[in-house]
Formats: structure tokens, sequence, C-alpha cells
């Protein structure tokens, strides 16, 4: 009986943990319509906006000033370590930096080239040389190209509640 016993504790263990849901700081890939993966917050594609139309929105944002927004970019360069930040492209010069809410998730390390849509809070930062070191070792730049940097540089920055990645 006793043996009995602990097995149903066990099997009851089993099944609850079975059950469980991930907390909201884990991140849970979704395939949604339109062959995306979603990532973080749920969001859909309507209304997002072009980069180049954000590149315009960018370029009128002082240092102090946040805009909630919602667009379409490509993916030019995503941390290596842990996915938990990745660069997209505005135009032929200009890129945007962007980081996860709280860290709330990550994205896949292999999605460089591919269309995201991304929604949250964009500004402008002035970043620092650390920060900047940071980011190039993380991307797997050379310790030459690190070395190059030495000054703060202006940046377009996002923090993304919400990614929706191509397949």
């Amino acid at each position: 009986m006793k043996s009995f016993n602990i097995l149903l504790v066990l099997l009851v263990l089993l099944m609850a943990c079975k059950n469980q849901q991930k907390s909201s700081g884990e991140s849970e890939k979704v395939l949604i319509e339109n062959n995306y993966a979603s990532f973080g917050k749920s969001i859909d594609g309507e209304d997002a906006i072009e980069s180049g139309e954000m590149l315009a929105k960018f370029e009128t944002l002082s240092e102090t000033d946040t805009l909630e927004t919602k667009f379409v970019g490509t993916v030019v360069d995503v941390c290596k370590s842990k996915g938990c930040w990745m660069k997209l492209k505005l135009n032929n010069e200009e890129e945007v930096m962007v980081k996860f809410k709280d860290y709330g998730f990550f994205v896949p390390k292999d999605i460089e080239g591919k269309e995201v849509i991304v929604n949250g809070i964009a500004f402008v930062d002035l970043m620092s040389i650390d920060d900047q070191k940071h980011y190039a070792q993380d991307a797997g730049k050379s310790q030459e190209d690190i070395e190059r940097i030495t000054r703060p540089e202006k940046t377009f920055s996002f923090e993304a509640d919400g990614v929706l990645i191509g397949q």
C-alpha cells in the first residue's frame, strides 16, 4: 500500500509539471498566419510601416523623444551569443539597433537576411564606447574592428515587445 501511495504522488507531480504553462518571461515560438514566427508579445503585421518611412521618423526624433510604432525591416546582424539583440536595415547606410523589452525574449541567432516586423518604442540614443564594443564582440567582429571604436555614436534604437519573423 505504501508503494502504491508513493507511486500515486509521483504520478500526480509528473502530470502537474507536464501541464504547467511557460512563464511570461520565457520565449515561446508560435507559428502564425502568413508564415511568420512570433516572439514576445503577440502582434500582427497590420499597420506596420516600411523601413524607409521609419527612417524618416527617426530623423525627426531628438534624444529625449520616443515613438510607439510598428515597422518592417530586414535583419542585417543578430547577437551570436543568445539572440538578445538584432540590427535592422533602414536604407543602404542606416540601421536600427533592436533590443527586447526587459530581456523577456530572444530571437534565433540565424535570422540574418530575414524580414521581420517589430512592435515597440523607437528612440535616438547616444551609445557609449563600451556598449559599442560589447555589441561588436557579440556580433563576432574582429579585435581590430573592436579597437577602432573610439567615440560615442548616435544610434537609432528600438525596444521591441513583440517580433514577427518571416519564414
